[in-house]
């Protein structure tokens, strides 16, 4: 049974959808719902936490990179069952990567001064790692990127 939230585009196997507005409270609503339907649905806790935790990286993407920070415009997400395993789909409106292509993700060095720490450069590389597969696609204005968990349900 699909559970939708209103004003979403539902997609076929999708058990779960809906729309946030592109805004820092607007990421804070779309994790809480997310962890609440997670739990509701019986995701494994330590799975639930790794989802999480991509997914609260890839959802501050949009809100501060594609959409600028300035709170036009919506994404949504999609959660599709995969047998025993969870496809995660967020999708927007906004600016999209550069190069139409995923940041490498590459580990940051942590063999530096404190004052030497980059600000950011962390997420791509937490979303790889948390995640068994990553996909972005761009397509007539809408930028849709997949993650794929596997093992999350007991």
């Amino acid at each position: 049974m699909l559970r939708e939230g209103a004003g979403s585009v539902a997609e076929e196997g999708a058990f779960w959808c809906a729309p946030f507005p592109a805004t820092e409270a607007g990421a804070r609503t779309a994790v809480q719902a997310l962890t609440s339907c997670l739990a509701d649905c019986g995701v494994d806790p330590q799975r639930r936490g790794e989802l999480e935790i991509a997914a609260a990286e890839a959802i501050n993407n949009v809100v501060e990179h594609a959409y600028g920070g300035r709170g036009l415009g919506q994404f949504w997400i999609t959660l599709r069952q995969s047998g025993t395993g969870l496809c995660l789909v967020l999708r927007d409106r906004g600016r999209p990567l550069p190069h139409g292509r995923l940041p490498a993700g590459d580990p940051v060095d942590l063999d530096v001064s404190k004052e030497a720490l980059p600000e950011g450069g962390f997420g791509w590389f937490l979303i790889r790692t948390l995640a068994e597969s990553v996909d972005y696609r761009q397509c007539a204005g809408e930028n849709r990127l997949t993650l794929r968990f596997d093992r999350v349900f007991p």
